[in-house]
């Protein structure tokens, strides 16, 4: 995997749950370069409104008819035919585990080697988001990507036993612009305004931090799954007329990976975002009202800027990026055009009554399409065994000055120092590796007190085998031995 990838790849899902078992869905999938798309149909309902192309050679294509109504006049210019090339399609017959296998393990996969991903459900109320994402709770094999990559990401670390990871997760709620951590335990008690808001917070280098979110190790598979259980009853979920349990906010699951070799001071630190966006509604036609007319306001809006931001880096002349217009996009600035490997699902329903919303749906995808990312291995030096390092080249440094100048130390060794020295000796014995070296400085009285210790290892080593001697042979034999042995290095007794 080259240092620098251009990772975007764009999933459009069509899912269908909650919507009439009639309508015909898909899934489509495309590529920042190659668009095409491979659809498989069931339901023969509606296929005047749509038509698919299988044969073409470089991809398919997917054609919405929309035929002009004689209510809007005679004198109607309104475009009838929309075509998009993908590269994948599926139906609603589709099983989770398909969608994990071809969507979320490459990502996953990028985020254990090292880089940063991002998957995203975009599309109308009612056409499967939450399901992709999250999953069904009737059955097992109903589980979404999140379940699915955290039982994956665990089972590959079990795997692994040259590596040593540890596993932080987030849990943020953005509800009307305002962002909540869902795994604060006071969620459930209080009041949704009680709750202490979730901050952006942005460094000199441009790097976005979420002040108030907290960051919960878990240290297994359980432990992981119990953490999303809990974000995800604090979710905020009401009816609507397009769905029965529409999450009214955008949900920003993250999995902070840090992954290190034992005794090396290289870490590897990438974060996997999982993010189910609220649907879009359009107010003329689901008749919303009060708090509900509200929520779609804002969820519209944010999705708007959202569309904004897309457009904007589609556009390659274009200098300013409006990340900051929400904090949605202010959240997701890395996954957009920046250093992270982004997929993105879709869900739309093709059918008459929200043709106007897929194919809305299809051109915002072909807009995210054009996004270029750039993504690299995140690797650091641990702070902690950093300055560690640092501290003792200074003192190296401070014992090779003194001995320049001839300013030797003459007081005692502490006994900190006298410790620190037979760990060094124990550690230098005890390693196997023939290069290890003892690295004292020039400080004579720690040489000279190191080379005392090696003196009285030797002697005890020469006295226990002259010991094992004594048992197996007579006296005589036994001393000559060890006289003879006595002459040799140390290397040839051990």
């Amino acid at each position: 995997m080259s240092s620098h990838i251009r990772a975007l790849s764009i999933v459009v899902q069509c899912f269908n749950f909650f919507l009439s078992p009639q309508l015909q869905l898909f899934i489509l999938a495309f590529t920042f370069q190659t668009l095409s798309l491979y659809i498989q149909f069931k339901s023969p309902c509606f296929s005047g409104v749509y038509s698919v192309d299988n044969e073409e050679p470089a991809g398919a294509t997917l054609e919405f008819v929309v035929p002009r109504d004689l209510a809007d006049g005679f004198v109607n210019n309104k475009k009838e035919c929309y075509k998009f090339r993908f590269q994948r399609v599926f139906d609603q017959a589709v099983k989770q585990e398909d969608i994990f296998e071809n969507i979320a393990k490459p990502v996953a996969d990028s985020v254990l080697a090292g880089y940063n991903g991002t998957i995203f459900a975009y599309g109308q109320t009612g056409s499967g988001k939450t399901f992709t994402i999250t999953g069904g709770a009737e059955r097992y094999s109903d589980r979404g990507i999140i379940p699915r990559t955290l039982s994956y990401l665990y089972e590959r670390f079990s795997q692994d036993n040259s590596m040593v990871y540890t596993t932080h997760i987030s849990y943020l709620e953005i509800y009307n612009e305002t962002g909540y951590d869902l795994l604060d335990s006071r969620h459930e008690a209080s009041r949704l305004e009680d709750l202490p808001k979730v901050l952006i917070m942005e460094d000199p280098d441009q790097n976005i931090h979420l002040r108030n979110l907290s960051l919960q190790q878990s240290a297994n598979e359980e432990e992981a799954l119990n953490l999303l259980f809990l974000g995800d009853t604090n979710r905020m979920i009401a009816e609507t007329p397009m769905n029965q349990a529409s999450t009214r906010s955008h949900c920003v699951f993250t999995v902070h990976l840090c992954r290190r070799e034992p005794g090396s001071a290289t870490l590897r630190r990438s974060k996997l975002h999982l993010v189910d966006l609220a649907g879009s509604d359009r107010v003329s036609k689901t008749g919303l009202n009060g708090q509900l007319l509200t929520e779609a306001k804002y969820i519209n809006l944010s999705l708007h800027y959202l569309e904004q931001v897309i457009i904007a880096l589609s556009e390659k002349k274009r200098s300013h990026i409006p990340y900051r217009n929400s904090m949605l996009t202010s959240v997701l600035r890395d996954s957009l055009g920046g250093n992270c490997m982004t997929t993105m699902i879709a869900t739309m329903a093709a059918d008459k009554r929200n043709l106007d919303e897929s194919i809305s749906t299809c051109r915002f995808a072909q807009r995210v399409a054009l996004i270029k990312n750039e993504a690299v291995l995140n690797e650091e030096l641990d702070p902690a065994l950093l300055i560690e390092r640092l501290k003792r080249e200074i003192q190296s440094l401070k014992e090779e000055l003194a001995m320049s100048t001839g300013e030797q130390r003459d007081d005692q060794l502490t006994v900190e120092e006298i410790q620190k020295l037979e760990d060094l000796v124990k550690a230098f014995l005890d390693d196997p590796d023939p290069d290890m070296t003892l690295l004292l400085g020039p400080d004579m009285r720690k040489i000279q007190y190191c080379f005392s210790m090696l003196k009285v290892i030797y002697y005890v080593l020469i006295l226990s085998l002259c010991t094992v001697l004594w048992r197996n042979v007579d006296m005589s034999s036994s001393l000559e031995f060890a006289r003879q042995q006595n002459s040799k290095p140390l290397c040839c007794l051990v």
